[in-house]
């Protein structure tokens, strides 16, 4: 609860206990399988947000992902973004600490459909970009799951040193219509 701010004008969406059930539930995380294969289908229903600085997601980003540093995440600007119900949001950083940590915010503050890519890029890029091949006497399950990753990889430009390949930049933000204001109650006990 400690990277949640105080809020004094919104009440916390969530109690203490709810938040622990929600984070051990697990089920704030999409797999780097589910997130590749909606990069590859070109779903309409996500879209990825790097939450790393600027310099870092310039450096290297997931296809079609936008960048919402953590640090601006409260930021008005990105309130349409963050508070939608027809999209899965998921956040993204190098590990799963600060997207995690942004997930808490989001859901704090009552916005829905935010999710975090479970491991980050260290586990996108070591299972997606990178996959260590199954032994030949491994199941049929895990020779499909490899087979699938290591097509994923190559068709999102993996192979060696992915780290130092370039994503394609973003040039505009996708168009997000904004949720009607939600309108208070009058009067009173």
């Amino acid at each position: 609860m400690a990277a949640i701010p105080q809020n004094t004008t919104h009440p916390y969406k969530l109690s203490p206990e709810q938040l622990l059930e929600q984070v051990n539930s697990g089920m704030q995380y999409f797999s780097p399988d589910e997130v590749a294969n909606m990069i590859i289908m070109e779903d309409p229903s996500f879209l990825l947000i790097d939450v790393r600085g600027q310099d870092e997601y310039e450096k290297f980003h997931l296809p079609g992902a936008v960048n919402i540093p953590a640090t601006d995440i409260l930021a008005e600007e990105w309130v349409d973004y963050l508070d939608q119900d027809t999209r899965h949001n998921i956040f993204y950083s190098n590990g799963t600490v600060t997207a995690n940590e942004t997930w808490m915010i989001t859901i704090q503050l009552g916005y829905e459909n935010n999710y975090v890519l479970q491991g980050g890029l260290n586990y996108w890029v070591e299972t997606i970009m990178n996959p260590e091949a199954p032994a030949i006497t491994s199941p049929d399950e895990e020779i499909a799951k490899y087979n699938f990753r290591k097509g994923a990889g190559m068709k999102l430009g993996g192979g060696e040193d992915v780290e130092n390949q370039e994503s394609a930049p973003v040039t505009s933000l996708p168009k997000i219509a904004p949720r009607p204001k939600k309108k208070r109650t009058e009067g009173g006990c």
